[in-house]
Order: structure tokens, then sequence, then C-alpha cells
């Protein structure tokens, strides 16, 4: 980021402040590689006049409108927009205001989650890479975007911007940088020698310096532990190293999904140390649903796993004498979850969650809004296409540990009726 910065910043001061500068830019990379804040402090120490937006804040074209006209030409230039304003009313107001407050240099818009863009309005983002044309005047848009341009360009064609990729961090970068947050109670080289520990273990996973920054916070006390007891010292890393490598690994399981809160985990880790069973973080223990949701989310487990000839011997109370003998090919040796899910009609659904429910459930509409809750939620995947509506197939995309967890919510015992479990 410093070198893009220091080559920006040459070239910013070989133009000419009053020259126009090139339409649009558009700037692309991972999340927290460095793009806002290297633009920020361009803007700060430059003092270039911009208007800096948040696509996630405008929501519509109007917040958009009306922020740009804040920041270059005061409140009073904003209320003249009218509640609902078009494009063309916005560029008419642009070119009053530009004509009573010419740019002494150019005006700089950046525009932040530049890909929810592609949800506004069609016309928008063309215009915005063109805004310099439309409006007449010495103005750059900067769009900021986690996804590439070639994914973001759109399909009726627009005016291309001047393309500038943000690389993610190298190892040693990020090394570097966190080391920055060394703790106030113990020495710097210790805390450098505890980052290098943390991305030994979580480099090859993930290179988010906000996760890694987070993890490294969590994750500290634990380390220090042996210190504060008085059993190592701060040279012994390779005994601080046993101590806290068991704990990274664990905490490799929550890397951005954050299932639990930074006090939750931390009591989790007393817990264990106290020789309590800290349960798997990936089984989602502290998952919410309501309650004749958890019943579908079971049934849908059952339906994917459990061949659909096996259904009779579940959920049918007089269905006989069956061996699984009987049930076994001489081929089938292979577990369904070994295969993974398999797709099921919703009749099958509704079938077996009425037979695992305990107690009778009228077929309402509420019945179904909570099954495309679930597909809104992604444990469960709709395959059929979304026309389909006669016979809709679904597909159950969560782990045995995540239904376990979710099943002694509700009492009830799921491995009996998993047939791999016979």
């Amino acid at each position: 980021s410093f070198n893009i910065t220091s080559e920006i910043h040459c070239r910013t001061k070989v133009r000419s402040p009053q020259h126009y500068s090139y339409p649009s830019i558009f700037i692309y990379g991972h999340r927290a590689s460095g793009k806002s804040h290297v633009l920020h402090i361009l803007m700060k120490e430059l003092e270039l006049p911009h208007a800096a937006v948040s696509c996630v804040e405008c929501v519509s074209a109007a917040l958009l409108y009306e922020r740009v006209l804040t920041s270059f030409f005061g409140r009073s230039a904003a209320s003249f927009l009218p509640r609902s304003p078009s494009l063309s009313e916005f560029v008419r107001l642009y070119r009053h205001q530009r004509s009573q407050s010419p740019a002494e240099q150019t005006r700089y818009i950046v525009m932040e989650k530049a890909e929810l863009l592609r949800d506004a309005d069609a016309n928008l983002l063309p215009a915005l890479l063109r805004l310099q044309e439309l409006v007449d005047d010495n103005i750059t848009v900067i769009l900021l975007s986690e996804i590439v341009w070639e994914k973001f360009r759109p399909n009726t064609g627009c005016f291309e911007p001047l393309l500038l990729h943000f690389p993610d961090y190298s190892k040693g970068s990020l090394q570097q940088i966190l080391s920055t947050d060394s703790h106030p109670s113990y020495s710097a080289e210790l805390y450098s020698s505890y980052i290098n520990i943390l991305l030994g273990v979580f480099y090859s996973v993930c290179r988010d310096l906000r996760e890694l920054r987070h993890l490294a916070a969590l994750n500290f006390n634990k380390f220090c532990e042996p210190l504060t007891e008085g059993k190592v010292k701060e040279t012994e890393t390779h005994k601080l190293w046993r101590n806290i490598e068991p704990h990274l690994k664990k905490a490799m399981q929550t890397v951005y999904i954050r299932e639990v809160s930074s006090l939750q985990w931390e009591q989790m880790q007393q817990t264990e140390d106290e020789g309590g069973a800290l349960r798997g973080l990936s089984a989602h223990t502290h998952v919410e649903l309501p309650y004749y949701s958890k019943f579908l989310l079971i049934a849908a487990y059952l339906a994917s796993y459990n061949p659909a000839r096996t259904d009779k011997r579940f959920f049918v109370k007089h269905h006989g004498k069956i061996r699984k003998t009987n049930f076994l090919k001489k081929n089938e040796k292979t577990s369904n979850h070994l295969l993974g899910p398999k797709p099921f009609a919703l009749d099958r659904l509704l079938a077996i969650f009425y037979s695992v429910v305990d107690s009778r459930v009228a077929p309402t509409a509420s019945i179904f809004s909570q099954i495309s809750s679930l597909v809104t939620l992604q444990l469960l995947t709709q395959i059929s296409h979304t026309d389909q509506l006669d016979a809709p197939k679904y597909k159950c995309s969560i782990s045995l540990d995540f239904i376990s967890a979710v099943s002694r919510t509700v009492n009830f015992d799921i491995v009996k009726y998993l047939y791999d479990f016979l």
C-alpha cells in the first residue's frame, strides 16, 4: 500500500491541479487490502476536495446525489434537490452550482463498496463512469470494490475506467502490520513472536487483516497464561507455542464465521481448562430457529441422508419386522454420509416432518414459509428451477454436528432415525 501511495502521490505532483484528471478510476482488491485507507490518506494529506460515499449507507440514488452536492457545494445546494430526484435533475443542479463555484482543482467522488451499484438503476453506473462529461466539470469518480471489473461491467456497455489493483498483503507485510498492535504489558519482541506463531497457523486459510487482527487479540491472553503464572520465561517460545497450539487449531473452526462472541469464546476456553468438554464450534450450538423450523430441518436431513425405501421402516408404526440385510444391496457398502446429501421432493419432506413432530400440525402457509426461510438461511438448497412450482426439490446443506445440536434442543434422537447408524 505504501508503494502504491507513493506512486499515486508522484503522479499527482506531476499533473497540475487545474488539469483535467481521468474521468473514472476502478480500484479493486480483497477486503482489508488497504484501498480505503490509502485513498483516505491521499485525500487528507494532499488536501484534495472530495466526497466520501458509502454505497452501504446511500441506499438510494437520492442519498448519493445529496451527499455529493453537500460535500462540494454545501447543504444549501443539496436542499434544491426534489424529493425523488432523477439523474438529469442532479446533473442540471450540479452544472448550476459548478457555474457559481468553479473547481480550482480536480474534485473526487470516492465510492466504497461500489459493487452494490450493480443493484441500482441501470443508468446510474454508466453515468458515474462518465460524470465528468455529463456535468462538464473537472471531477473524477473513484470506485472501490472487492470484485474484478470483468464481473462489474454492465451488459449494456459503458465507459472503461482506469483499473488499479491492490494485491493481498504478503506474510511479511502482515507480520509487520500486526506487530504494531503490541500489548503494553509485554515486550514488542514477545508480541512479534506471537504474531509469527499465529500466521504460521492461519496464513494458509486466512489472509484478511481484520480477521487476523481479531484472532490475535482474542487468543493473546491464552498465549500469555504461562507467563502470568510464572511457569515459563518470554524467551522460551517453544513452550509458549505448545501451550497455545491446540487453542489456535480450535479457533480455526471459527475463522470468518464468528459463531460465538469473544466473551463466549473465552468462557468456553475456561470451561475446557476446568475439565469440561468443549463442543466443536462448527456444531452451531447457538443457532436459534423457530420450533417447527427445527423439525423441518431434521426432516430435511433425514430425507437427504436416508434412502427413500427406508422411510417405511423409520416412520410407519406397523411396518412389520424388516431386517437391515433385506435393505442392503450386494454392492451397497458406502456410507450415505460419505456420498453426500441427496435431493428430495417437497412431499417427502412434509411426510417425514409430520411423522417426527410430536404434535399434530396443520399444513398451513406458515409451514411453507418456514421452508423458504431455511432456504434463505442456506440451511436448505433448492435445486429445482424457481419456475417449477408443482414439485420443487431441495437438498440439506448442513453437517451431522449441526443437526445433532439442533435435535438436542427439541429432545429428538436423530441417530436412531439415520440408516447409516443402524
